[in-house]
């Protein structure tokens, strides 16, 4: 069976194509995979997952102005054109786009010559592309019900998002010991995604400079960006007490093991960090991107906060003050917070890939 996948610019399209190409490997023993996207993130990631890519010129709608939005919008026939041609040299059964600009033209190239398409959104807001696309497809898969109400497609299924196999509930002592942490104490886990978040980042040295009362123990993953010149302002400001309880990373590999010893997190509201915080049942502080395209990371924190899972704090209003006021509130009040982990824990889909393979292969 030939499959091409297609989904690109951001991690979170990017992360569940590999996770359903490998299981398409595992499932399937003559399996032909070609990964069709833009020379951004993906053009490295899916190379070093060992899938055969090919790219192709293409580039998202710049909406900050009529202009740029006008150039992205002439440049689009052509990339169709490769895209059709890719397509039909390598004549798949199946095409599968995961979202992103970059899947627009393939995935609509695959309604005309492969026999089945799919597309998969992760977001509770779909994507443009999407959006487009749904109509088209054989059948559009959801993270998020919210997002049903978005679409005109033919066949929609909510099947979830797929995590990593490494994600599941820790035992939070074990964890923490293994961590070097203290196993009684209120931890907080703060992260920004790879690159950081730079509002996340300036709250938790205000946090600091605030010198909360309460003990509580610290993992904060800056982003690799300035992490040199934040962890020169912390350690600036830091007490002598502050060294067994707070851990300073640019990055890690292993978020399974951090994650593993949180109370409660600070992050941001992509669609693959919430799927990964359900399926360990953390609750959490979001601070939606706000240049995200289509605000769509709101629209995800929203339907958590609506789940009552988690609580919001718009970007431009976070700040140390604010972190300080609701970790004292949600530490108060202790049957909310356990009652907010578990209401992440039921919007887990721990079969998603699984079904996602079933829907495709079906």
């Amino acid at each position: 069976m030939k499959i091409i996948l297609t989904g690109g610019g951001t991690g979170g399209h990017i992360y569940p194509a590999l996770a359903i190409a490998q299981g398409l490997k595992e499932r399937l023993a003559n399996c032909d995979i070609l990964y069709v996207g833009s020379n951004a993130m993906e053009s490295v990631i899916v190379p070093k997952a060992g899938l055969p890519f090919t790219a192709i010129d293409v580039s998202g709608i710049n909406r900050s102005s009529m202009l740029k939005a006008s150039k992205s919008l002439v440049k689009f026939p052509y990339s169709f054109f490769q895209a059709r041609e890719i397509v039909k040299k390598f004549a798949p059964d199946i095409v599968v786009g995961t979202g992103g600009y970059v899947s627009f033209p393939v995935v609509l190239a695959g309604t005309f010559y492969a026999q089945k398409t799919f597309i998969h959104e992760q977001n509770a807001w779909p994507g443009l592309a999407n959006r487009n696309l749904a109509r088209r497809v054989d059948c559009t898969m959801l993270t998020f019900e919210e997002a049903r109400e978005e679409l005109n497609a033919r066949k929609i299924v909510v099947t979830g998002l797929p995590v990593r196999k490494e994600i599941q509930p820790a035992d939070k002592a074990k964890a923490r010991k293994k961590a070097g942490l203290n196993p009684d104490m209120f931890t907080l886990v703060a992260f920004g995604g790879s690159r950081g978040a730079a509002r996340i980042n300036d709250a938790m040295l205000s946090f600091f400079k605030l010198r909360p009362t309460l003990p509580t123990q610290i993992i904060w993953i800056t982003g690799e960006d300035n992490f040199e010149e934040i962890n020169r302002i912390y350690n600036d400001i830091k007490y002598e007490s502050d060294q067994n309880i707070v851990q300073i990373y640019p990055f890690r590999y292993d978020m399974e093991n951090v994650l593993g010893t949180a109370d409660i997190i600070l992050c941001r509201a992509g669609a693959s960090t919430l799927a990964e915080l359900s399926m360990m049942g953390l609750p959490a502080i979001l601070v939606p991107y706000p240049y995200a395209a289509d605000n769509h990371q709101e629209k995800n924190a929203r339907a958590m906060v609506n789940k009552k899972a988690a609580e919001m704090v718009i970007d431009e209003f976070l700040d140390g003050d604010t972190l300080l006021k609701i970790l004292n509130e949600l530490r108060a009040d202790k049957e909310r917070l356990i009652q907010m982990g578990e209401n992440m824990f039921n919007e887990r889909k721990p079969n998603a890939l699984n079904d996602i393979l079933d829907i495709i292969l079906s």
